[in-house]
């Protein structure tokens, strides 16, 4: 190819969208929604929402539920993104504290359990225009919303709970239902459209920022309790593949801390220039207090923390842990911060090879890297202080 990757994102889009454009011949829409609902960004605080419909009918939910998505192949998952029509809306984030009619729809289909079928008519038929950029996350064709309606809903009791409690913050809201075993999905669509905290404060929330906005309060909130705990008696790394993505976490045997390190090799969205031969390496770290600005890797920073800490909170142990995730050519272009959260969540999950010191752990790790050891060393913080800062413990000793 002659931008440098394997695989053509412009094509392996444009693909995914022949595929569902041969079903869109009207603005008038018919199918299952997952349910799946959307709010933009772009002009906030007047931003588009409105519902994400397939042109067909059935059990739709795996379109928008990525805890199901691990595991798929990437043309699996843009043909999931693809699929759904996105028909659009203006309103005022600040609509929230109010509702209307639209906003009580979305509402109500956030707090949906299963599939509903609904009917969305258009102002015309869903434009067919592909981006011309890898870089984007997939998304399916949209038109301006005229009408929208649905079958009756079955309500998840939980998130229709959490609605009604006007009393209760977002962030306590969102602690519950994930106590309560509602999928993390769930409850960033329900956050999104205002749905959480008190009445005279709910507002819309874009959609990326609602799931940036959910990982982080539950991983705070995990964090918190495992930090109540005793550390691990080991050192231990994990290791999983998932589209051409490599992730490696190692945990030792102290006080909480965290860094994700991701190296984007040549080819891939963020170093596409094949004449650099060095991957292009960043990441992000906290320490035990934690870390108090946004951090420069994005939101698959707290997508990490979360799976990172679920583990731990299994397990009632506390540990630092060191991610490290190598995006290789085949990923040919980002489907989303949930591809860190769900792999990082099946990394965790393997069996973990245990060492007794740290050098044996490193070394380990470093045969499922290709990247050389002094590179991330470079780039790591928690590398720089294990490997070269003596602690006081070892003063005392």
């Amino acid at each position: 190819m002659l931008c440098g990757k394997l695989r053509c994102p412009i094509v392996a889009k444009a693909q995914s969208l022949a595929k569902s454009s041969l079903q869109i011949t009207s603005p008038h829409i018919q199918g299952s929604t997952p349910p799946g609902v959307f709010v933009g960004r772009i002009g906030y605080p007047k931003v588009c929402i409105g519902p994400m419909v397939p042109p067909y009918r059935g059990d739709t939910e795996i379109l928008d539920t990525p805890e199901f998505w691990v595991g798929k192949g990437i043309q699996e998952i843009i043909d999931y993104r693809f699929a759904l029509i996105r028909g659009k809306v203006r309103a005022n984030v600040y609509d929230a504290r109010g509702g209307g009619r639209l906003l009580d729809v979305l509402q109500e289909l956030a707090m949906g359990k299963r599939p509903v079928d609904a009917e969305a008519v258009l102002t015309r038929v869903p434009n067919k225009v592909i981006t011309l950029s890898g870089e984007t996350q997939p998304f399916g064709p949209s038109a301006p919303l005229r009408s929208f309606r649905t079958s009756d809903v079955s309500v998840d009791r939980r998130i229709e709970g959490a609605f009604y409690d006007r009393d209760l913050t977002a962030a306590d809201a969102v602690v519950e239902l994930y106590n309560d075993d509602v999928l993390v999905t769930r409850i960033q669509r329900a956050f999104s459209v205002g749905m959480f905290g008190f009445q005279k404060r709910r507002k819309l929330v874009p959609t990326r920022w609602s799931i940036t906005a959910v990982d982080s309060i539950l991983s705070l909130e995990l964090i918190d309790r495992i930090k109540q705990h005793n550390t691990i008696d080991e050192y231990r790394v994990y290791y999983f593949e998932n589209l051409d993505n490599r992730f490696v976490a190692i945990l030792m045997p102290e006080q909480w801390s965290f860094e994700w390190i991701e190296a984007w090799f040549p080819g891939t969205t963020w170093n596409p220039d094949e004449r650099i031969s060095a991957p292009a390496m960043m990441g992000d770290w906290e320490p035990y207090r934690g870390r108090t600005t946004y951090p420069d890797v994005g939101g698959c920073y707290y997508s990490c923390r979360l799976a990172v800490a679920e583990r731990l909170n299994q397990e009632r142990r506390q540990a630092s842990a060191l991610v490290l995730r190598e995006i290789h050519p085949g990923y040919i272009l980002p489907v989303g911060v949930w591809n860190v959260r769900e792999s990082i969540r099946r990394t965790m999950q393997q069996e973990p090879h245990k060492f007794d010191n740290f050098q044996a752990a490193l070394g380990f790790a470093q045969t499922k890297l290709t990247i050389p050891l002094r590179k991330w060393i470079i780039t790591s913080e928690l590398l720089k202080r294990a490997l070269f800062q003596k602690k006081i413990t070892e003063f005392a000793a």
